[in-house]
């Protein structure tokens, strides 16, 4: 019987051409967040569950990848269930981690602490365009600043990582979770109401409008206090809302929504002229990303013509505190690594700075040592070679090199110099 070779459902191969784009992107948003003072960090895959289900990652919680003890038998009927045989689980993201490694390491770090990690995250989801269920983040974070120059250089550096991609077309969406709650609780909702009035408000770009009043109005609200938000919310996705003020005009504000909007027009100003041509960093108070952590700044790369955002991160100032004993201000972005590859696939994107790649054909009558001479006089001249036996059929042979992305080729003959040719010549 044929055993199933395909991957995991979520999962998926990479072919070579698949890996040396990745590979590409993530060299060049390294660089570009080394530019800004970041310093890459790596954390294990596994974490303890306590840690993952404990850090208010809101519903990825319910989608982490468990391990089982190891030595233990799966006895869900001997009592305690399946909880009390899981000692570890896959990270679902890269701020998690962060957060247990710098309340390892705080005292040798420096502070503030300006972290890069780029590495695979699992979370159970359902796939579908753009989402698996192993996906690559590229996430930046500063640990240590309490003012808005955090924001400000999260949102401007990765600004320059995805323009330096060739993604120049993009808008950065700007909110603040406690300006978001006084807005609400301005409409009339109890504090208490909060938590489920933004998971409605979170999917008004999957529902539209009537669908979160819908979701909303199902709890039992106020009717008063239902139409105001509407009224709020129709305020917000007005064409105009986005450059003009933090909040549309007229929403009643607390105190702590004032600072907060207050807060977030001085980070549109200082970041504003250091953002790449063309990117625009808008207003949205709206948007709640899911993750239940963020205590503050929010923000989101969305580009025109996805469906999905790009980037995405805010400010989690309370997550480092229950870990290390005291409040440590933090802040981080994090680039969304398959669908930006996604979209440099679909328009066409090839990596570059790489050599160029030489296929070296070879009859069988060569000699071994007659091969590695010339191989090793092509790479000494800055090429990168892979020495091959000729077939037969030399025409369908080069044809498949083309597509395989070699850039030329070289039908080794005794006594001859290896003489590079490209595909239209032969």
């Amino acid at each position: 019987m044929k055993r199933n070779t395909a991957p995991a459902r979520g999962m998926r191969d990479l072919l070579p051409a698949q890996v040396e784009l990745r590979d590409h992107c993530a060299a060049v948003i390294q660089r570009a967040y080394e530019r800004f003072g970041y310093r890459r960090v790596e954390t294990p895959a596994v974490e303890h569950i306590g840690l993952l289900t404990g850090s208010g990652g809101g519903e990825n919680e319910k989608l982490i990848f468990r391990i089982l003890k190891r030595g233990e038998k799966l006895d869900l009927e001997a009592g305690g269930g399946l909880d009390e045989l899981v000692e570890f689980g896959l990270r679902y993201d890269l701020t998690v981690p962060l957060a247990r490694f710098y309340a390892e390491h705080a005292a040798e770090l420096p502070n503030p602490f300006r972290a890069l990690q780029i590495g695979p995250v699992w979370r159970a989801e359902r796939p579908q365009r753009g989402r698996y269920r192993q996906f690559t983040q590229c996430d930046i974070d500063i640990l240590g600043e309490a003012g808005e120059l955090a924001e400000v250089e999260l949102i401007q550096a990765t600004s320059a990582a995805l323009s330096a991609l060739g993604l120049t077309d993009f808008q950065v969406r700007l909110n603040d979770r406690r300006l978001l709650a006084a807005l609400v609780r301005g409409c009339g909702f109890a504090e208490g109401a909060l938590p489920e009035v933004f998971i409605a408000v979170d999917k008004l770009d999957k529902v539209g409008l009537e669908g979160v009043l819908e979701e909303v109005r199902g709890k039992g609200h106020p009717d008063g206090a239902l139409r105001r938000l509407q009224d709020a919310l129709a305020a917000a996705l007005a064409p105009e809302a986005a450059r003009g003020a933090p909040v549309p005009e007229g929403v009643a504000l607390d105190a702590e929504g004032e600072a907060a909007a207050e807060r977030l027009a001085a980070v549109r100003t200082l970041a504003s002229p250091g953002l790449p041509p063309g990117v625009e960093l808008l207003f949205d108070p709206t948007l709640v990303r899911g993750m239940g952590y963020y205590t503050g700044a929010l923000f989101e790369v969305s580009v025109p013509g996805y469906p999905f955002s790009f980037a995405g991160g805010g400010r989690y100032d309370r997550m480092l505190g229950g870990l290390i004993g005291r409040e440590v201000p933090a802040c981080g972005f994090s680039i969304g690594f398959e669908r930006v590859v996604l979209a440099l696939e679909e328009r066409g994107v090839q990596p570059e700075g790489r050599p160029s790649r030489v296929a070296l054909l070879h009859a069988p009558e060569l000699s071994a040592a007659v091969v590695v001479a010339a191989a090793g006089l092509l790479r000494a001249a800055g090429r990168a070679v892979a020495t091959l036996p000729q077939r037969k059929k030399l025409a369908r042979q080069l044809d498949e090199l083309a597509t395989q992305g070699f850039d030329g080729f070289v039908v080794l003959e005794p006594g001859r110099a290896p003489d590079v040719r490209s595909f239209q010549s032969a």
